[in-house]
């Protein structure tokens, strides 16, 4: 069964059981989230010395000055800006099954309160280092012993350190992992077996499978058989072009107070950017009554306006090649990472001359409507971001637009891209979306 494609009265059936489902849960886990002045944060303050805002117990996560050295690849200056310090690894974990043949993963319908839609399909396990050791004293995370108690595990077909946002969070990682089990678990009513094929489907509605779901999905193995012979460049041609990228990269990041963050005011309410755009630090208020906390408050990173994500492909050979970019970013761990061919937010690259916007932007623009595979809007991470989102869009290229690009750049097959996430920190997660969504495509 594949939502919202099959015909025919047990697929109908099916998809209107779902969506009652879904709807069920949505009304369940309601929540409400309100901005607040940061005095009326509980637990947080501003660090008397750096400024820095911290949870009074040191863990969770901080929000730090970043001051960033080197032009960018649209040659942006020096500048420095606020960042999220959350140095725990945390667990992104699905269980799977096999029935009948069939493979199955366990999510869960989990309310964020930065979702724009309150409830969104998340992985069988979603918690922070601090959440699942209980810091906040609150209910224990359900299915937790099948991530990080060996004897609980069944088999491990995943288990890799991503990244995260790397113009938001300071060298932030999660340990993603798929964990296979035979035995019938009991299924709390806030979770559901999907297959893959419905879960590909669901991807293709806004807002609905959220960004920790679609990072542990893009680093299933690879469905199909290794075959490079299609391949415009070899595995070693591949790495050699990523460290080549690496030894070029001027940019440098360092950790500095916030009260020396320059170009950035801060009010009761609100840490802005004084030029305006980019992002904002506020806080909230949040009640739950179905989390393992039912009230807390927070800071959040707000987005001024959505970014957008483009994965442009070709076919070589009658091969399908995407279009990589080697990506510096300030958050990133190792200061670069593979991205989709255009990473920006366009209300930022309005007005901009063409030799300080993405190179291929305006190809993207001209492109026709019938070249677009894949176009949706979806949320990035709701329990640090505040109504984050990223139109994330596939294109396809005609055979008259050269193999030869500029050196930032690179043609890669899915294949190759899947085996690239077997491994930390090579793939961005706007890229890793971007590969979970070119696998729905079928």
């Amino acid at each position: 069964m594949v939502i919202g494609t099959r015909t025919g009265a047990d697929g109908t059936r099916e998809h209107a059981e779902f969506a009652d489902w879904l709807a069920e849960r949505a009304r369940v886990n309601a929540q409400r989230v309100e901005p607040i002045p940061f005095s009326a944060l509980s637990g947080w303050d501003f660090d008397a010395t750096t400024g820095d805002l911290r949870h009074h117990t040191g863990r969770f996560f901080s929000v730090r000055g970043l001051r960033v050295r080197g032009a960018g690849p649209e040659g942006r200056a020096d500048r420095s800006q606020p960042i999220i310090d959350q140095p725990e690894i945390g667990v992104l974990g699905i269980l799977t099954r096999t029935v009948d043949g069939v493979r199955s993963f366990l999510l869960q319908a989990k309310a964020e309160p930065g979702n724009v839609n309150g409830v969104q399909l998340s992985p069988t396990v979603q918690a922070t280092r601090s959440n699942y050791t209980r810091v906040h004293r609150g209910g224990s995370v359900r299915y937790l012993e099948h991530f990080t108690d060996r004897r609980g595990r069944g088999r491990v077909l995943v288990d890799v350190l991503q990244s995260e946002q790397g113009s938001w969070f300071l060298r932030k990682r999660n340990r993603n992992m798929i964990v296979e089990v035979a035995d019938d678990l009991p299924v709390h009513d806030d979770f559901r077996w999907l297959t893959l094929d419905e879960i590909r489907a669901l991807l293709r509605r806004d807002n609905l499978v959220n960004m920790d779901a679609r990072t542990v999905l893009s680093c299933l193995p690879p469905e199909h058989p290794a075959d490079e012979h299609g391949a415009l460049h070899s595995p070693a041609e591949l790495s050699s072009w990523f460290t080549e990228a690496k030894t070029r990269c001027e940019l440098t990041a360092d950790v500095v107070p916030l009260t020396r963050v320059t170009g950035w005011h801060r009010t009761p309410t609100e840490i802005a950017c004084d030029a305006g755009g980019r992002f904002r630090i506020i806080a909230v208020d949040v009640t739950a009554p179905h989390r393992e906390v039912p009230s807390w408050s927070q800071p959040m990173l707000a987005p001024c306006a959505r970014g957008l994500a483009v994965l442009l492909y070709r076919r070589i050979g009658g091969v399908p090649h995407f279009l990589m970019q080697a990506l510096a970013q300030e958050g990133c761990l190792d200061r670069l990472e593979i991205g989709p061919t255009v990473m920006c937010v366009p209300d930022e690259q309005a007005g901009l001359p063409p030799d300080r916007r993405p190179p291929l932007l305006d190809v993207f623009g001209s492109l026709a409507p019938d070249r677009i595979r894949y176009d949706q809007v979806q949320s990035e991470e709701g329990g640090r971001f505040f109504a984050a989102e990223n139109r994330y869009v596939i294109a396809e290229l005609d055979d008259a637009f050269p193999t030869d690009v500029p050196p930032r750049f690179c043609w890669m097959t899915l294949r190759q891209l899947k085996e690239l996430l077997r491994h930390s920190h090579y793939v961005n997660i706007e890229a890793r979306t971007l590969v979970a969504c070119a696998e729905a495509l079928g």
